[in-house]
């Protein structure tokens, strides 16, 4: 039972933590890069902060049936 769980342990040390330290770098290495686009351009992250709380555009309307576009999208034309 101890060589199993030596064994399991091992096996976790040498697949998972690779992992988790390449994932981590690649999360830090994105955040820096966000940063940097941030410090490089602070005028665009307000409008994107802005747009996130923006109301979205309001639903299409449809046509009235005297509509001269009717027949063509109906596909009745």
């Amino acid at each position: 039972m101890p060589d199993l769980l030596e064994k399991a342990l091992g096996f976790g040390l040498i697949l998972l933590l690779p992992l988790v330290v390449i994932g981590g770098a690649l999360v830090t290495l994105f955040a820096v890069g966000a940063l940097f686009d941030a410090l490089d351009h602070p005028s665009e992250v307000r409008t994107r902060i802005d747009a996130l709380f923006r109301r979205p555009p309001a639903p299409a309307r449809k046509t009235a049936p005297d509509h001269y576009y009717q027949p063509y999208w109906s596909g009745r034309g």
